[in-house]
């Protein structure tokens, strides 16, 4: 029992095993029931499983605000926000990475369900790793702070581009490095072919297994943005991994329905930008003057968010499809 009520990272070793319990217990459920077979996830399975992981994320907030108090409950909404809108541009990372290799739709499930798993452990690392800056090096957050006004300035003022996956040095590296065929195998990530050199049986990674490190080393990049910007909101390290998480379950389940209609939101990363920069200047604010009410936080970045998002389809509602801005790849994997 006295395990139990041992304090770990800021939260009782209960509420701990209680999260992973559930977030276990959800992608069982999702791949043991609901696409225990193969099969094309449409758009309003998409929207009906996000709804669902929207809901178990948002019941998790409500316990935490009656258990740790309303500034703690605030803080996780404000982080599960902040992680979701920042993932949207990870949805378009994704999308070309799966064109760039022609994955049917019918096994891309599967691919961002092992993906979520890898998510899981490096999220966790990384997490860990700042959480431990910040509680031997205090003044590392100002470090962070001047990094996400930055970043948030650089998306503002910085020019459109993209680099094709199938040429970005990482590709190139793998291909190199890795027996890789181009031909699908079902929902298989290695699969045995016959080798056109000696004509003997070869274990070869199929394109299901090379987008899958793709993805996984997209998240990454994504997190150096997200990970700053959570302890920005707080230090407390329960608050931070769970609002990932359930941010990034919720955002996979919701994919397959985002992905067709990303380029409607090409000009929310203006509001991403502004919410950066200022989750980033509050920093400084709270560490110079007094600490900003956590509402008030919230209320700020949902605020911003929705006049994206607003914005965003009223202006491309009038353009043509050849003319709205898509969203930039800039965190794609770095070599």
């Amino acid at each position: 029992m006295e395990f139990f009520l041992t304090d770990y990272l800021g939260a009782p070793c209960w509420a701990w095993i209680s999260f992973f319990v559930i977030v276990l217990a959800l992608l069982a459920f999702d791949l043991g029931v609901l696409n225990k077979k193969d099969h094309e996830i449409g758009i309003q399975e998409s929207l009906w499983l996000s709804l669902f992981y929207i809901c178990v994320a948002c019941l998790f907030g409500a316990a935490v605000w009656n258990i740790q108090g309303p500034e703690r409950g605030i803080e996780y909404f404000t982080g599960y926000v902040v992680e979701k809108s920042l993932s949207l541009d990870n949805v378009f990372v994704i999308s070309l990475i799966f064109a760039s290799f022609d994955v049917p739709r019918l096994y891309q499930h599967r691919v961002l369900f092992w993906g979520v798993l890898g998510v899981i452990l490096l999220r966790g690392l990384m997490i860990g790793l700042g959480a431990a800056l910040v509680r031997e090096y205090h003044w590392i957050l100002f470090v962070f702070g001047g990094f996400l006004i930055l970043t948030g300035i650089k998306m503002i003022f910085s020019p459109e581009h993209e680099r094709p996956i199938a040429e970005h040095p990482v590709v190139k590296f793998l291909q190199r490095h890795i027996p890789l065929t181009h031909n699908i195998h079902g929902h298989q990530f290695i699969a045995r072919e016959k080798n056109p050199e000696t004509g003997k049986m070869k274990l070869y990674a199929t394109p299901l297994l090379l987008t899958l490190i793709l993805v996984e080393l997209a998240d990454v990049v994504f997190a150096v943005d997200s990970v700053p910007a959570i302890f920005a909101i707080t230090q407390d390290t329960f608050i931070v991994y769970t609002s990932n998480i359930f941010a990034i379950l919720g955002l996979r389940a919701l994919y397959f329905a985002l992905a067709a209609v990303i380029h409607r939101f090409a000009y929310l990363k203006y509001a991403l930008a502004l919410v950066l920069v200022f989750i980033g200047g509050k920093i400084f604010y709270n560490e110079f003057f007094e600490k900003i009410d956590p509402a008030i936080s919230l209320g700020v970045t949902f605020s911003l968010l929705t006049i994206g998002v607003i914005v965003s389809v009223i202006i491309t509602s009038f353009q043509k499809n050849d003319d709205v801005p898509t969203v930039t790849a800039k965190d794609e994997p770095t070599s």
